[in-house]
């Protein structure tokens, strides 16, 4: 019995801790997606969303991808992914098919495009390269919070979870005093 109560308060400490957590990384998130306009760094790698499915099946739609941001004059090869600017609001995601003028420009081509992309990509234009780590359905999330209204639903949402919890582990706690009142009660009536 002892050790089924004390495995039940590890249990709830831990899911305690893990709320905490949630809900502190859920408020980073959004209040971060919110300042930095969706660029995200962690450890000096951009997040990205990526919102087409050219690059399926390797990258999905709604995915966050990490970036290394280029240094001027970096070189690529061909086969690297890439994510560069297309326009000034514009960033793509795409693998390099061939390299031109030695490195001053590339040609891309998405892996599920069934044609390379119709113009080279000046190497100015490089923001950075795919690290081979991505997130799937994340960046439905991130985009959602970055919404009025996915964040105050982010924000609330986890709170509330938390009250909740702690009402609950309020109750708990009030239950087993009860029940120890009980039983002193019991032992008196019995002495």
């Amino acid at each position: 019995m002892k050790a089924l109560k004390f495995t039940l308060q590890m249990l709830n400490k831990g899911l305690s801790i893990l709320l905490f957590i949630v809900f502190f990384a859920v408020i980073v998130l959004v209040v971060s997606n919110k300042f930095t306009g969706g660029d995200f760094q962690v450890f000096g790698y951009e997040l990205k969303t990526v919102l087409s499915g050219s690059m399926e099946p390797d990258i999905m739609t709604g995915s966050v991808i990490a970036i290394k941001t280029t240094d001027e004059g970096q070189r690529f090869e061909k086969g690297d992914v890439i994510t560069f600017r297309a326009d000034e609001h514009m960033l793509i995601t795409h693998r390099i098919t061939e390299v031109i003028q030695g490195g001053q420009a590339y040609r891309t081509k998405g892996d599920a495009n069934n044609a390379p992309d119709q113009e080279p990509v000046p190497a100015e234009n490089i923001v950075g390269q795919y690290t081979g780590v991505h997130l799937p359905y994340v960046g439905y999330v991130l985009s959602f919070a970055g919404s009025k209204e996915g964040a105050a639903l982010l924000m609330v949402l986890p709170g509330l979870f938390l009250l909740g919890y702690a009402f609950f582990s309020i109750g708990s706690v009030l239950r087993q005093i009860d029940d120890k009142k009980e039983e002193q009660t019991a032992e008196e009536i019995i002495k």
